[in-house]
């Protein structure tokens, strides 16, 4: 193989190896992405929103099934399967934890050996088979516990092999999950030659229509699909979205052949070990790293990475830069890894390094997120929820003021502050991802506030559960808008600072912050209740009118607080890759 040694301070790299192939037709897209056989993808004919419109409305139908089940399972886990609130809140959050981290391993098994689409519609299936158990879980009357009689203090819990068959459906539903929705985005994303300016402007305005598709499930799942579950039952409840879930499989495939694909590029975290086993092999042999060393790269215009640009070289952590530096004179096999590693290799590992505390300061959010699927919802089973004289409204379906919220936000952005922000930041975007970012952060704190004073008012009110359950609508509003910042902001950084590697890895980095959030609500949960007991002075008990839930809201707000400045600390010291 050919290869050069660069010096450490050539900033000037060129990774970008197919814009300068003048031979390429313009038809042609730039970035190495191949039609369903395997050729050079044609512009005219693969991709774009010829392509995305697939993947956008199998997003709804996906997203409508997902929100029918999130926005009801704590009820279903208290009414039909007895059990506790705290301990259904518990579960939920668990179980979505558990979805959102195993999102790790989907993307890296599209990002390393199978690609997006594959990887997509294998675990749709899974998902599928999850999704019908479930239903069969609320059809059967054996697989929940008997219904109470009149004392409802003496009701039978499930048993083990109830409880095994639900929470085996809500496993497969998770395992499902965790190949669909880290790659969905990315696969979209994909349709967009990112050099060609035209096509790489749409994919920003891919990135808001998938979110508002999201919110177009979100809001069928929230109204129509509780509604009817009201009406009908758990059985139609689960039922129809799972020949919904059926349907997003059906669309998604039904775009085959006008799809753009990238092939899988191999192990990145295998990439990360050899870069790191390297690294720290050559540091115990003494090797130093200064202005003038010279570090390893391949000659040709790809790297030796399969389908991925070369890098450029950046003088963040340059440790890791002692693993691409030729010490042993007597290495003659200069493509074994584990002995001699790339810039490109190296730079992967230190845009995921990079990245990581970003990551890590937004958990915060997803932690108030979870309040939505939780605590939200058994505020609004306890209120006034009369409108007219013959319709109630579902408690779930009270997270359409988040969706509503979440469509007023982006397009008033879009529309009107674009175009004001543009010309103050000079910013194709208006702000960038990381400000975007932190203004969801910072409205979180407002939703979270105002439900601690709303649940104190109806906690404080002679008759609590009186009180109309739109007084709740503050605290969804505002938690919608602070997630339509949060998550086209994630989407956008975690895509653009993504090395062509890692692009799957991570989307499911961001997404996999809900999981933790989840995990970290759990925990609070549990904490709490350790911390108040469960008697007079309890916080979180089974009834809400006998609990203090406000103060829960309290401190959850207070932990955003914090976690806006630490974000701020993160966000100012951050430097994108992009920047050199």
């Amino acid at each position: 193989m050919n290869y050069q040694l660069l010096p450490s301070t050539d900033a000037a790299l060129d990774s970008n190896f197919a814009a300068s192939s003048s031979t390429l037709s313009t038809d042609l897209v730039a970035d190495g992405s191949v039609d369903f056989r395997g050729r050079i993808a044609d512009k005219q004919k693969t991709g774009g929103w010829k392509a995305s419109s697939f993947i956008i409305a199998n997003e709804a139908a996906e997203r409508l099934s997902a929100f029918t089940v999130s926005g009801s399972l704590v009820l279903y886990l208290t009414n039909e399967m007895k059990e506790s609130l705290p301990d259904a809140a518990t579960h939920v959050s668990d179980w979505l934890g558990s979805t959102y981290l195993l999102m790790l391993l989907g993307a890296f098994l599209a990002d390393a050996y199978l690609g997006r689409y594959l990887i997509v519609i294998l675990s749709s299936i899974v998902y599928l088979v999850g999704m019908i158990m479930l239903t069969v879980s609320a059809t059967v009357s054996t697989l929940r516990p008997t219904p109470c009689n009149t004392d409802t203090s003496n009701c039978p819990s499930a048993t083990v092999g109830q409880s095994a068959f639900l929470y085996s459906a809500l496993g497969l539903v998770a395992l499902g999950t965790s190949g669909v929705r880290p790659n969905v985005p990315t696969f979209g994303a994909d349709q967009y030659d990112e050099n060609d300016e035209k096509e790489l402007s749409y994919k920003y305005t891919f990135f808001n229509l998938f979110f508002l598709s999201i919110k177009v499930g979100a809001l069928l799942g929230l109204t129509l699909m509780v509604y009817i579950q009201q009406e009908k039952g758990y059985g139609w409840g689960f039922g129809l979205p799972t020949g919904i879930m059926f349907a997003s499989l059906v669309i998604l495939a039904a775009g085959f052949p006008r799809y753009r694909y990238k092939k899988p590029m191999g192990s990145v975290f295998t990439r990360f070990i050899q870069v790191i086993v390297v690294s720290v092999r050559n540091h115990f042999k003494g090797v130093k790293v200064g202005p003038k060393v010279k570090l390893y790269e391949v000659a040709t215009k790809e790297s030796d990475i399969f389908g991925a640009r070369r890098l450029s070289h950046t003088p963040h952590y340059r440790f890791l830069d002692k693993a691409a530096m030729i010490e042993d004179h007597e290495l003659t096999d200069i493509t074994d890894r584990w002995k001699l590693c790339t810039i490109t290799q190296v730079e992967e590992l230190k845009t995921f390094i990079g990245i990581f505390p970003v990551w890590a300061s937004n958990i915060a959010h997803s932690l108030s997120l979870a309040q939505q699927t939780t605590f939200f919802i058994a505020q609004s089973k306890i209120l006034d929820r009369q409108l007219g004289p013959n319709f109630i409204i579902p408690p779930g379906s009270m997270q359409v003021f988040a969706v509503l919220s979440a469509f007023i936000t982006v397009s008033v952005y879009e529309k009107f502050m674009v175009p004001i922000l543009k010309r103050k930041t000079n910013h194709p975007r208006g702000l960038t991802s990381l400000q975007r970012m932190g203004l969801g952060l910072f409205l979180a704190i407002f939703a979270l506030a105002s439900a601690a004073a709303i649940e104190h008012m109806r906690r404080t009110h002679s008759n609590p559960s009186s009180l109309s359950v739109f007084w709740l609508v503050p605290q969804y509003f505002v938690l919608g808008g602070a997630e339509s910042f949060m998550y086209v902001g994630q989407l956008e950084f975690f895509y653009d600072e993504a090395t062509d590697g890692m692009k799957s890895v991570c989307g499911a980095l961001f997404l996999s912050e809900v999981g933790v959030g989840s995990w970290v609500n759990s925990a609070l949960v549990k904490i709490v209740q350790w911390a108040t007991g469960t008697g007079e002075n309890g916080w979180l008990k089974d009834d809400l009118n006998e609990s203090k839930l406000d103060y829960y809201y309290a401190i959850v707000a207070g932990i955003s607080v914090a976690n806006l400045f630490l974000y701020v600390l993160v966000a100012r010291r951050y430097k994108s890759r992009h920047q050199g």
